[in-house]
């Protein structure tokens, strides 16, 4: 499983290219100083290096970090350091000019990415650059009701057997699916509902809101979640249903029973994020509030520590 891992991410050309483009803006050949937090199978330390980096630093705690140092060897690469290691562990950690981490996930902040990329400014020279530099986080209502239907299968238990307290929690997670624009309520639809800058906060806590006033009937099955992230300034990687598709999906957020709406309702998510937490790496909680015409029509609230059992 971890070897496909990091395949998947490997073969993720939009990815490569988009961190490769952010390396050659910030590196100055033969002379700037790199380390890579989380290094893996150490592609984007080989980047930093055949960009001309003088000294390149790879911190990984797995033990993939053997399988990066053979590569390295395999393909003659030098000046490369191998740190088997946590990053926050290592207590005098070199001096760099330019730190890359690449520790973002379906759901841009869980495994602690917040925390690690804090902590990695450590490594950094004064004046030094942090990859990625920042994040927003966006929503948007899906329409598509396969999702939902998909999670509702306990209603279809053979005997005619209440499963319906596992459905509840079933609709208290969030799911990595694959969502595409016309899954959406509609084109632009999206909102964003958080944004961040690695290079200051610290603060793993999040939330936001989004509001929609709705222009024709529909039905609301949940809600698409994905970011785009500025890794140094003019390169951009994202996880957008509009954008080139990466390893990444997008996350789908369900609601508890769908939402019937009518032209003209205000509907608002107001979501709760807090890194490090529950099983998932990430605590998460969304309500959602459905108004017509100023009156609560319905409100739903979830929240993913409710859907794991241990």
């Amino acid at each position: 499983m971890l070897i496909e891992f990091h395949r998947k991410m490997l073969a993720d050309a939009v990815r490569s290219r988009a961190f490769e483009a952010a390396l050659r803006r910030v590196i100055t050949p033969g002379q700037s100083t790199v380390a890579d937090i989380g290094a893996g199978t150490g592609v984007l330390g080989f980047m930093a290096q055949r960009l001309g980096a003088r000294e390149v630093h790879l911190v990984e705690q797995g033990e993939v970090i053997e399988l990066a140092a053979r590569l390295a060897d395999a393909n003659a690469i030098p000046g490369l350091h191998f740190w088997q290691a946590h990053s926050a562990d290592i207590l005098d950690p070199p001096q760099v000019d330019v730190v890359v981490a690449e520790i973002l996930g379906n759901l841009a902040l869980e495994e602690n990415a917040l925390e690690t990329l804090a902590d990695a400014r450590r490594f950094l020279r004064e004046g030094g650059t942090l990859i990625p530099a920042r994040i927003e986080q966006f929503v948007a209502p899906v329409t598509n009701a396969t999702f939902h239907e998909e999670l509702c299968s306990w209603d279809r238990a053979p005997l005619g057997l209440d499963f319906s307290a596992a459905r509840r929690m079933s609709l208290d997670n969030v799911y990595v699916r694959r969502i595409s624009p016309a899954d959406l309520l509609s084109a632009g639809c999206e909102r964003r509902w958080d944004a961040l800058d690695f290079v200051s906060v610290t603060d793993g806590r999040r939330r936001g809101s989004a509001d929609w006033t709705l222009a024709v009937a529909c039905r609301i099955h949940g809600f698409a979640l994905w970011w785009d992230c500025e890794l140094v300034a003019g390169v951009r990687l994202g996880t957008s249903p509009y954008g080139p598709p990466t390893h990444w999906d997008q996350v789908y957020a369900p609601v508890a029973e769908p939402l019937e709406c009518a032209a003209g309702d205000q509907l608002t998510i107001a979501i709760e994020a807090e890194t490090g937490g529950g099983e998932a790496g990430i605590g998460l909680r969304w309500e959602v509030t459905q108004r017509r015409a100023g009156r609560l029509v319905v409100q739903q609230a979830q929240d993913i520590s409710r859907g794991f059992i241990g």
